[in-house]
């Protein structure tokens, strides 16, 4: 379960990842301010911190099933 858990945490790292790069490439490009660029890394963060958060909520509620049997 832990396995499952981390591989998640991952990919939500990875997304998190590539969305932040085309964030700053499109803020080099000049189509999108850099303010504007800073609000959406933000709000990426939270969303980010917001699914691992649900990731480990849900590996601590099957950890404690396991655990009754």
């Amino acid at each position: 379960m832990r396995k499952h858990a981390e591989e998640g945490r991952i990919s939500v790292r990875n997304i998190r990842r590539d969305h932040k790069d085309k964030l700053e490439q499109l803020e080099k490009g000049g189509k999108v301010s850099e303010d504007d660029s800073h609000r959406a890394v933000d709000e990426l963060q939270k969303l980010t911190d917001r699914y691992i958060k649900e990731i480990d909520q849900l590996l601590s509620t099957k950890e404690a099933e396991i655990m009754e049997v």
